[in-house]
């Protein structure tokens, strides 16, 4: 074949294969193999653990949903569970150290202001 004034060979292009020595390339594909299984498990054993935590989740907030829903049936009869009640009067109590918390600063703002 003339190509641009110049004579192609058939057959393959560029540099010939160095003959390997076949032992040594067997070994190198099995060690390469037991690598690829090795990461395959761990990765597997990673998406295990995930898929548990997940699954530990999703029955916590089942479970924090069927008190909600304890709770909610509850207040559709006219009773207030215990729970909420100690939260609203945690939240009072909490209201009123603010306030007073508040009337000692202002307290002490005016002392201040009255003195010459």
């Amino acid at each position: 074949q003339v190509a641009g004034g110049k004579v192609k060979k058939p057959g393959k292009r560029g540099r010939k294969p160095a003959k390997i020595d076949l032992k040594a390339k067997l070994e190198r594909s099995r060690q390469s193999a037991r690598e690829c299984r090795a990461r395959k498990k761990l990765r597997y054993q990673y998406l295990e653990e995930l898929v548990s935590s997940r699954e530990r989740a999703i029955c916590a907030l089942r479970e924090e949903l069927e008190m909600y829903k304890q709770w909610c049936m509850a207040m559709d009869q006219g009773k207030i569970p215990s729970e909420i009640k100690a939260l609203l009067t945690g939240e009072e109590q909490g209201r009123a150290q603010q306030n007073s918390t508040k009337l000692v600063k202002t307290g002490k703002a005016d002392a201040n202001s009255s003195t010459p």
